[in-house]
């Protein structure tokens, strides 16, 4: 059975479907480490809580260490704890992370930028499940599920003799990859639904949500900040538009503009007609915009045919966002289900998307 969310992971597109599975199956086996991979704000913290929360391990700790957010000489102590007087300033043992998530689960985030001596400290944990704290002599065994995340190719470091060779083979027993936004559009409208209610709890006047257009212009957005970044986009509408539906021309310019470089003012363009690119073509219906002055070509335009081309774009991109559901892709497009349906028939987009009992 499909869900929309899986322990605070939000997506119904296909890759995030495998990605609940592989999850589920993952949690099942509590021993063997864990290399999560992904761009940055993809949400790989995310994916570790939920493998940890779905296992047997959920009733014991889950520890999460930032190995890029924390200074070489600490980041030692932090993970495996001291002895008195192992340094100037100990005046008293201290456990780490490591001891601290024992029976539980060990978030090593931004592994890439641990360093060489501590990725070998590392490799002793993971083989033998035993650690000395800095200043020990004795060793102390530990029964923890390492699971590693990184933005870098690892397997890249390790050519370039960045990374040890045989600490990557141990943490990626069982690899993860977590598909950027730009991979998942149809995922979009789900995720600025959950962040609309999120941060509307609190709000006066919460944020009504994005129309078809804007919807439309998000999903040709590049994302490379991913899932992070929509929510901070969704926050900024929230501040700016509460109480009111977000339209394309609301949003702010990058975002109408794909992620492209904005033509300068002052350049004329002067291109034929059929080299006015679909997205340049798009631009046309925003108004207020400046740099769309330059883009008309001298012959004009075809209008009756571009506004059939939008309006084919619009109901294409709801009838994806939908997964082929006609009566919430009508809801996203503000139109009667039997307004759509004869729209579909009209531009002859009967395939996948009509049941055979509507296309008779």
């Amino acid at each position: 059975m499909l869900t929309d969310t899986f322990y605070g992971i939000i997506g119904r597109s296909q890759s995030m479907q495998q990605l609940f599975k592989l999850i589920s199956k993952l949690a099942e086996d509590d021993i063997s480490t864990v290399l999560i991979q992904g761009e940055s704000g993809t949400g790989k913290e995310l994916v570790a809580k939920a493998i940890h929360a779905h296992s047997p391990r959920c009733s014991h700790h889950f520890v999460p260490v930032n190995c890029a957010a924390i200074p070489d000489d600490l980041l030692e102590s932090e993970l495996f704890g001291y002895t008195k007087g192992a340094f100037t300033g100990a005046t008293g043992p201290k456990i780490g992370r490591i001891e601290y998530a024992h029976n539980g689960s060990l978030f090593l985030d931004e592994i890439g930028d641990m360093k060489p001596v501590l990725q070998a400290k590392l490799l002793r944990v993971l083989q033998e499940r035993e650690f000395e704290p800095v200043g020990g002599l004795k060793a102390i065994p530990v029964d923890v599920r390492v699971i590693a995340a990184t933005h870098c190719n690892l397997e890249q470091m390790v050519a370039d003799g960045k990374f040890r060779e045989d600490l990557y083979y141990r943490l990626n027993v069982i690899p993860l990859s977590i598909p950027a936004l730009r991979e998942r559009t149809e995922d979009i409208p789900l995720l600025i639904d959950y962040f609309i209610k999120a941060l509307g709890k609190n709000k006066k006047h919460p944020l009504l949500g994005f129309n078809a257009a804007a919807l439309l212009a998000l999903a040709h957005f590049p994302w490379r900040g991913n899932v992070r970044e929509l929510e901070n986009l969704v926050q900024h509408m929230t501040i700016l538009h509460g109480g009111s539906l977000v339209g394309v021309n609301d949003l702010p310019e990058k975002y109408r503009n794909g992620g492209q470089p904005i033509q300068p003012t002052g350049v004329t363009l002067q291109p034929e007609l059929n080299d006015v690119t679909q997205p340049e073509q798009l631009m046309l219906f925003s108004r207020g915009n400046a740099a769309t002055e330059d883009i008309w070509p001298e012959t004009g335009i075809d209008f009756n045919a571009l506004v059939n081309d939008f309006e084919t774009q619009l109901i294409i991109q709801a009838l994806k966002i939908t997964q082929g559901n006609k009566k919430e892709a009508a809801r996203l497009l503000n139109l009667k289900r039997t307004t759509l349906l004869e729209k579909i028939k009209k531009k002859e987009l009967l395939g996948g998307w009509l049941g055979e009992e509507e296309a008779e």
